[in-house]
């Protein structure tokens, strides 16, 4: 299974991926393609964004069952934390 959440990206990149997945909320997408045809719609939306930021969600055989990929710059970021993937808010009185 995998999750997509867009943030600020053109409507026809969301109307792109609702050939693959469900949209749930605007710019939430989820469905169960293949590991390959995975990582293509990661790459046509990595290419199409548009000043926008992507957040992908996948199955994986880890601890959490899960992985993590981020694009641009999501309002939510990534982190490592022993093994664990964790979002992260970034506090924006210290930008």
């Amino acid at each position: 299974m995998i999750v997509f959440v867009l943030e600020k990206v053109p409507v026809s990149l969301r109307g792109e991926l609702t050939r693959w997945l469900s949209e749930l909320r605007a710019g939430v997408f989820v469905g169960n393609v293949s590991a390959m045809v995975r990582d293509k719609l990661w790459e046509h939306v990595c290419e199409k964004l548009k000043g926008g930021a992507a957040t992908l969600l996948y199955s994986a055989a880890n601890e959490q069952g899960y992985l993590m990929r981020t694009h641009s710059t999501p309002s939510r970021i990534v982190r490592d934390f022993d093994g664990l993937q964790l979002m992260v808010v970034p506090d924006k009185k210290k930008s």
